[in-house]
Order: structure tokens, then sequence, then C-alpha cells
């Protein structure tokens, strides 16, 4: 399962969200502009910054919208039919 951390408006992040759209990722979306999603990134990732991708299957997390593009095309398993 992926956990995606983002800020609505963020152009990093739209760009992630471009990829993920484009491969048919599905992909939990949580929005910083939620106090609680804030502490909660804070929590995982030790800092505020977005777009931070979750990947629950593989136990990985990162920072970095080219790191995450780079993941999904490496990783991403094939849209569900």
């Amino acid at each position: 399962m992926y956990i995606l951390y983002i800020k609505p408006g963020c152009p990093f992040c739209e760009k992630v969200l471009s990829v993920v759209n484009e491969l048919g990722l599905v992909v939990e979306l949580k929005s910083v502009l939620d106090p609680e999603v804030k502490e909660e990134l804070i929590a995982h990732g030790g800092k505020k910054q977005v777009p931070y991708l979750i990947d629950t299957k593989r136990d990985v997390a990162m920072y970095e919208s080219d790191a995450i593009i780079s993941y999904f095309e490496t990783h991403a398993d094939a849209p569900a039919q």
C-alpha cells in the first residue's frame, strides 16, 4: 500500500500525482493541511517536507519528488484490472 503525504498546490506534489495518475496507481493521499496529518508526517519522517511516500508493502519511505517518481516507475505493481 502506498501512502503519499502532500500539500495541495505544491508543485512537487503535483509532479508526483501526475505520475501516480499516469501509472494508474492506487495511493492513499494525506494532506498536511490537516494538523494531525502534519504531526503524523513529522513522526514518520522527522520533518514536514512533502511529498513523502511510504510503501507499507516493501517497508520503504522517502522524500523528494524525483526519488518518489523513480521509485514508482521501478517498483510500482501493475494497475488492478
